[in-house]
């Protein structure tokens, strides 16, 4: 478990990818091995979260063994660790959801794929398409081991093949964040050329919506902490940025900019503290797209102002199936749109990674290599 002296050394070290060869052998087999994994003893905090050793696990019937390239954070990574999320969850797990890597051994009956394939995970390995099935307690890091660790065995159901184009530390950004992103903007009333799309900030899900609204054809009005950031967010293609710092009542200022319509569409990051302005910024027909709950601060909404808002439908988004997955996997197959990496951090230096996505100041997504 790290001290606190070593978490201020960790957080020290230059934010720089490194990658450790492994011996070749290790592509057809893997007896023997011993496999380097991040656990996380008990919830509360970061430094809870502890380096071990343990044997390379065998592909059982219908698994293949993945060689882990690379992984990224996402707040709900952050959530699990402090117990805002699944907070029964037990100690012990590995953590992390989302991964790209290579398959380097398979078991008995696989047939998708072959010793070498690239790929990635799928975020709820049960839910295949369709409703939402509720199992939510098979999600990575919940009531199963995740992905920070350097071999993992998955079954073959549960992974995905990998867009040519895409490197491991790009794909590792899609299986959580992007889906999500993908859902919200696809579901049953799909964001069309016409409508206008609300972001808010700078995390995973923001800025694939952003993204991905524009490949659509959608107008992306997008709220944002600092200039800085406002001038990052247009260059992605946002036609607006609010600055909510400076201008609390962001709500009212995005109806403005629609000509008091509102808008059509609301990635809904935020949760509580974002409510409030939300209801203000959409539509009569606009559809909620209850996603997060990053803000801290509860701002608190009345019961008219809800009976008031402007929406038609609150939907909440529980990421994506593997249906929706390889949907979105197509389009980007076909269509230039490059994951915003905000750094990229290796193995050795993990806390150092969790620690810069606790603080808030990522824009984009953070990745860990192996």
């Amino acid at each position: 478990m790290a001290t606190a002296s070593r978490q201020q050394q960790t957080l020290q070290l230059p934010i720089v990818a490194t990658f450790t060869a492994l011996s070749s052998s290790s592509i057809h087999r893997n007896e023997g091995m011993i496999m380097k994994v991040h656990r996380l003893d008990r919830r509360g905090q970061i430094d809870n979260l502890s380096l071990h050793e343990e044997p390379v696990p065998r592909p059982q019937r219908g698994e293949v063994l993945v060689r882990v390239r690379a992984v990224s954070l996402n707040y709900r990574d952050l959530a699990m660790v402090y117990g805002h999320y699944f907070p029964d969850a037990p100690d012990g797990l590995i953590p992390v959801s989302d991964a790209a890597g290579e398959v380097t051994e398979i078991g008995e009956g696989v047939t998708g794929f072959t010793v070498g394939d690239r790929v990635m995970g799928v975020f709820n390995p049960r839910w295949f398409g369709g409703d939402y099935p509720g199992t939510a307690a098979y999600e990575y890091g919940t009531a199963q081991d995740g992905w920070l660790t350097q071999y993992k065995t998955v079954s073959e159901e549960g992974l995905v093949a990998i867009p040519p184009s895409y490197s491991f530390e790009q794909a590792a950004t899609l299986p959580c964040a992007a889906v999500t992103a993908w859902t919200a903007l696809t579901g049953p009333q799909p964001v069309t050329a016409a409508d206008t799309v609300l972001t808010q900030g700078t995390g995973g899900v923001s800025l694939f919506a952003l993204q991905l609204s524009k490949l659509i054809g959608a107008r992306v009005i997008a709220t944002t902490s600092s200039p800085a950031k406002a001038e990052r967010l247009k260059m992605l293609g946002a036609d607006e940025v609010i600055d909510y710092t400076s201008n609390p009542q962001w709500g009212r200022t995005a109806k403005e900019l629609t000509g008091g319509r509102g808008v059509d569409r609301i990635i809904e990051v935020g949760g509580a503290a974002t409510f409030a302005q939300t209801l203000i910024a959409g539509s009569d027909r606009a559809e909620i797209d209850a996603i997060g709950f990053l803000g801290l601060k509860d701002w608190g909404v009345e019961y008219m102002d809800l009976f008031n808002g402007g929406f038609e439908t609150i939907r909440r988004i529980r990421v994506g199936s593997r249906q929706d997955t390889e949907s979105l996997l197509r389009l980007l197959a076909r269509h230039s749109l490059e994951p915003v990496i905000d750094s990229v951090y290796p193995f050795e230096q993990a806390f150092a990674a969790w620690h810069h996505l606790n603080a808030r100041a990522n824009f984009g997504k953070v990745v860990i290599t192996l």
